[in-house]
C-alpha cells in the first residue's frame, strides 16, 4: 500500500535568506535518509513561508522490502563426508548462522560448489522508521545561523511553536526537545491564528490557503508580482524585475498584500540611486519607473497581513522613507560642501589591513599599477587614468557611503562631476567596482578597467604576499573573485599583456613593507590558471585546455586565444592525421636534449625530404605564431604529415652508426621544439 508523508515544522520568523536554502538541504537530508533505508517513494517536495518549513512525500512505501541474501560457507567437499553427512565444518557454520546442517544446501560459485544458508531479513514498518528517525533528520537541517530558546537543549534556525507529522493520515508521534508532534497546525498569524486539525496533504494546503497562508514558494511569488505590478500600471508605471528583491519579498511574507505608498517631490531631485538604495536594500520596496525608466514619486511595499484601513499601512511606510530619505538629503548635502579631493586625503587615516599598510598607500600603489597599464595598453588615457585612481576611493570617507556601503562608487561619480572633474574620470569612479558578481558587466571604458584591475590585482598580490591565501572553501578576502574579475575584464577588452609582468611590478610596490619572492609569484600565476581553466571548461573540451595550458600560462587574452583557435582547428582532417606521428616524435626524443642537424649525414631520401619540407615551412609557422595567426601556423605544420610517415615508416632512427642515430634524433626535436610551442600537441585527442 502507498502512502503519504507530511511534516511541517512551525517557527518564529525565520530570515528570508535562510528559507530556500533551507527547504533544499532538508530535501537532500530525506532524500539521502530514505534512499539509504531503501524506502520507495514518487516524489520529495519542500514547501515554505517565514513561519514554517514543510516536508512532502507522495506514494512512499508502507515498508522496506524483505531482504533475501545468500551467505557462504565451506566448500561441499568440506562441508559433507564420502557418505554425505555433514562435518565438522558444515555443523560449525550452521550452528554460527542459527541454522540445523540439514538447512544448509549447495550453491555453484565461481570457485566452485559450496555449501550456504538463505536467510530473509523483514523489512521495519516506514511508519516506525520515521517515528524514530525524524528527531535526528530534524537535527540535519543546520542553518548559517542556528539559536537555542529558553531551556531547550536543542537548536534551530528560529524557536520552533508546533511539528505536525502524518503519516497515511495518521499522527507520527515523537518528541523534539519539549515539543510532541500532531496533527494540529496554524494559519496566518494575525489573520487565522486559531489551530486546526491536519488530515492529509491535499486538504493541509488548501486550508492553510483559506488561513491566509501560501505555502507554495512559487504561487506565493507570482500572486505578489501579479498584484505588485497591477498597483504599478494603475499609476501609469512599471517596476524593475529585480529577482533578488522579488525573492526576498516572497520570503518574509506568507501571503502578500501589496500597497502603494509616496515619496514627496523634493527628494526627487537627490540622484536615483540615493532614493532607490534605502527602498530596496533597506525597506524592501520596489521603486516604480515610467516607460523612460525614470524613478516616479511612488514607491510598493508588501504587507504580511490586511489592515482594517491599507491607508494607515501606506502612511506609515512613507513616514519610514520619508525619514530615510531625509537623512539621505542631509549626508548628500554635507557631502558636496567638499570637493572629492577632500575625502581622498582622509584615507591617510584609514587601516587597509594593518600588514598592507592604510587605504591611501593602496591608493597610491594601485594608481601607479593603472597608469602602467594604460602607459601600455591606452597612451591617450594615462593622465585621465591617474587622475581617476586617485579619486576613486575619495567617496568611502563621505557620510552617504557610511550610511549606505552599496553606494560605493556611485556616489564617487556624482561627487566627482560636482567637484568640477571630467566626465571620464567621474565615469571610471563608478566603473572601477566592476564586474561586482558573477555575471555582471565589465567596466566599458578602459580608464575604469584600468583602476579595476589595478586595484585588484594590487589585493591579491599583498594577500599572497602576507600569507593569506584563499584555503579550501574559505576566501575571506574574496580574493578569486578578484581574479576572475580580472580574467573577464582582460578577454572582455582584449587586452594583451604579460600577468607575470603585471604580478612583478605590483610586488616591488610592497618592497618597503615585506619581500615576495619567485615562489610566490609563481603561486599567484597559478592561482589565476586554475580560474582561467574553470572559466574555460564551459566552453572548451579538456583536451584543448590542457594542451594550451600545460605549455604556458601569461597572456590571458592569448591564451585565450590560443584555445579559440586549437578547438577550431582541432576536428580539421589534416590536423588530426598528424597528430599520431607527431606522438611518436614526441615519445622518441622526449629524454633528448640536441637540435644540431648535419645534412651530410642524412642517408635515406625520406629524411633529406622531411629536413627539406620542415626548413620549408619552419619560418612561415614561427611568423604566423608570432602574428597570433595560430591556425594559419598549425596548418603550415600539417604540411609536414606525409614527410614524417614517410620518414617513420622507412627509416630506422636507432641507426648503428652513433653519428647518423644523432642526426635523426636531432631532426627530430627540432620538429618538435619548433611546431610543439602554441600547444602541447600530445594532449589532443
Amino acid at each position: 500500500m502507498d502512502n503519504d508523508f507530511l511534516l511541517e515544522i512551525g517557527t518564529e520568523e525565520i530570515p528570508a535568506g535562510f528559507l530556500k536554502p533551507g527547504l533544499e538541504k532538508f530535501k537532500n537530508i530525506f532524500t539521502e535518509f530514505l534512499n539509504n533505508k531503501k524506502i520507495v517513494f514518487n516524489e520529495i517536495k519542500t514547501f515554505g513561508t517565514p513561519r514554517r518549513l514543510i516536508v512532502y512525500i507522495s506514494n512512499i512505501s508502507e515498508k522496506q522490502e524483505d531482504e533475501i541474501f545468500t551467505k557462504t560457507g565451506p566448500s561441499k567437499k568440506a562441508a559433507f563426508d564420502e557418505n554425505g553427512n555433514p562435518t565438522k565444518a558444515a555443523i560449525g557454520f550452521a550452528k554460527s548462522q542459527g541454522v540445523e546442517p540439514n538447512d544448509l544446501e549447495v550453491v555453484e560459485t565461481d570457485k566452485g560448489e559450496y555449501v550456504a544458508i538463505k536467510k530473509v531479513i523483514k523489512g521495519e514498518y516506514t511508519f516506525d522508521i520515521l517515528k524514530e528517525n525524524l528527531p535526528i533528520l530534524i537535527k540535519k537541517l543546520v542553518f548559517p545561523k542556528n539559536m537555542r530558546w529558553g531551556d531547550e537543549t536543542i537548536s534551530f534556525v528560529r524557536p520552533i511553536h508546533w511539528i505536525v507529522a502524518i503519516f497515511n493520515e495518521k499522527v507520527i508521534p515523537f518528541n523534539y526537545g519539549k515539543l510532541k508532534s500532531s496533527n494540529i497546525s496554524y494559519g496566518h498569524r494575525f489573520l487565522s491564528s486559531e489551530p486546526f486539525e491536519v488530515k492529509d496533504f491535499q486538504s493541509f494546503k488548501k486550508t492553510l490557503k483559506e488561513k491566509h497562508v501560501i505555502i507554495d514558494i512559487d504561487e506565493r511569488k507570482e500572486k505578489l508580482l501579479t498584484e505588485v505590478r497591477e498597483i504599478a500600471s494603475h499609476l501609469s508605471g512599471k517596476i524593475e524585475e529585480d529577482e533578488d528583491l522579488i525573492e526576498t519579498v516572497t520570503n518574509l511574507v506568507e501571503y502578500p498584500f501589496p500597497v502603494k505608498g509616496t515619496i514627496e517631490d523634493e527628494f526627487l531631485k537627490l540622484p536615483d540611486e540615493v532614493i532607490i538604495t534605502p527602498m530596496k536594500v533597506h525597506q524592501k520596496y520596489f521603486p516604480v519607473y515610467n516607460e523612460q525608466d525614470k524613478l516616479l514619486p511612488y514607491f510598493i511595499t508588501v504587507s504580511n497581513t490586511k489592515a482594517k484601513d491599507m491607508d494607515i499601512v501606506s502612511k506609515g511606510n512613507e513616514r519610514v522613507i520619508k525619514a530615510r530619505l531625509n537623512d539621505a538629503k542631509f549626508f548628500y548635502d554635507e557631502d558636496r560642501k567638499y570637493n572629492l579631493e577632500h575625502f581622498v586625503e582622509r584615507l591617510r587615516k584609514v587601516v587597509f589591513q594593518k600588514d598592507l599598510g592604510t587605504s591611501y598607500e593602496k591608493m597610491e600603489r594601485f594608481k601607479d599599477i593603472a597608469t602602467y597599464l594604460a602607459e601600455n595598453l591606452s597612451p591617450e588615457h594615462r593622465e585621465l587614468t591617474e587622475r581617476a585612481a586617485y579619486l576613486c576611493k575619495g567617496d568611502l570617507e563621505t557620510n552617504m557611503v557610511y550610511e549606505f556601503p552599496e553606494l560605493q562608487g556611485i556616489m564617487g561619480k556624482y561627487y566627482a562631476l560636482h567637484s568640477g572633474e571630467k566626465k571620464e574620470v567621474a565615469e571610471a569612479i563608478y566603473e572601477h567596482y566592476l564586474p561586482k558578481f558573477a555575471g555582471d558587466e565589465i567596466p566599458e571604458s578602459n580608464i575604469g578597467s584600468f583602476i579595476s584591475i589595478a586595484d585588484r590585482i594590487d589585493t591579491i598580490v599583498g594577500f599572497f604576499g602576507i600569507g593569506k591565501t584563499p584555503t579550501g572553501t574559505a576566501d575571506p578576502y574574496a580574493l578569486r573573485r578578484h581574479a576572475i574579475a580580472i580574467i573577464n575584464i582582460i578577454l572582455g577588452k582584449k587586452y594583451n599583456f604579460s600577468l607575470k609582468e603585471l604580478i612583478n611590478r605590483t610586488k616591488n610596490l610592497y618592497i618597503e613593507k615585506f619581500k615576495i619572492d619567485e615562489e610566490t609569484v609563481e603561486k599567484i600565476v597559478d592561482f589565476f590558471a586554475l580560474r582561467f581553466q574553470n572559466i574555460m571548461n564551459d566552453k572548451f573540451p579538456y583536451d584543448v585546455i590542457e594542451s594550451v595550458l600545460s605549455l604556458e600560462f601569461d597572456n590571458i587574452y592569448e591564451t585565450y586565444i590560443k584555445l579559440e583557435q586549437m578547438n577550431k582547428i582541432k576536428d580539421d582532417r589534416d590536423f588530426q592525421d598528424i597528430i599520431v606521428p607527431f606522438k611518436r616524435v614526441a615519445n622518441i626524443t622526449k629524454d633528448w636534449d640536441k637540435t644540431v642537424v648535419n645534412e651530410s649525414l642524412f642517408v635515406e631520401p625520406e629524411e633529406k625530404d622531411l629536413y627539406k619540407t620542415f626548413t620549408a615551412n619552419k619560418d612561415n609557422f614561427i611568423k604566423y605564431k608570432k602574428d597570433g595567426k595560430y591556425i594559419e601556423a598549425l596548418k603550415t605544420f600539417t604540411n609536414l604529415k606525409d614527410d614524417i610517415n614517410k620518414f617513420f615508416d622507412n627509416v630506422l632512427v636507432m641507426d648503428k652508426d652513433e653519428k647518423i642515430k644523432i642526426n635523426r634524433l636531432n631532426l627530430l626535436k627540432n620538429i618538435y621544439n619548433t611546431f610543439n610551442t602554441i600547444a602541447d600537441l600530445t594532449k589532443i585527442q
